[in-house]
């Protein structure tokens, strides 16, 4: 285990929307020439619908997300992780952090049965960094980048999404888990 601690192969970096995560797995990935898999939350074809009517469209978009981080880490999963740093700027938890969130009863039992048998297939990390910031300095950062999706988004859903992820990580356990607050440092 020491040896995971000291070389990590597999590198998550995690936190709430606006934290930093796809910045900071981009610094890193010039810093170790390491091969970077980045979110693809812009091409989901629900995400502006679900950010305007989040009941209506939270279990479409859940669902596309899922299945699209479950592809990608299954892509990890094959490759040879021995043979360079990868990094990646979520972790697969996440998803079932947002589906609380987000989902009906019905849809979250629903979801919970796709993502416990997916969940159990994905690939660990051996090191995830989590990124944690107040709400009011993530809510700045989701402005100044100005991503068109996102103007709709409830300045409450924001501040949810970030106490459950400090409550998510206050908790975790799995792997090796690195704080960093980043109130004070922006990668961008």
């Amino acid at each position: 285990m020491t040896a995971q601690l000291l070389e990590p192969r597999f590198i998550a970096v995690e936190g709430c929307i606006g934290a930093g995560k796809t910045s900071l797995v981009n610094l890193l990935g010039k810093q170790f020439d390491a091969q970077v898999i980045r979110e693809m939350d812009e091409e989901n074809p629900f995400i502006s619908k679900f950010y305007q009517d989040r009941e209506s469209f939270g279990f479409q978009a859940q669902v596309f997300f899922l299945l699209n981080r479950y592809s990608q880490y299954m892509g990890l999963a094959q490759r040879d992780l021995f043979s360079s740093v990868v990094l990646v700027d979520y972790l697969f938890q996440r998803d079932r952090l947002f589906a609380a969130l987000n989902l009906k009863d019905q849809e979250l039992k629903l979801y919970d049965q796709i993502y416990s048998l997916l969940n159990t297939k994905v690939p660990k990390p051996d090191l995830v960094i989590f990124l944690q910031a107040s709400t009011d300095i993530l809510r700045s950062r989701v402005e100044k980048r100005g991503r068109e999706y996102e103007v709709f988004m409830d300045p409450d859903y924001l501040d949810n999404v970030n106490k459950s992820f400090n409550n998510f990580f206050f908790y975790y356990s799995e792997t090796p888990l690195l704080v960093i607050n980043t109130n004070e440092i922006d990668f961008v």
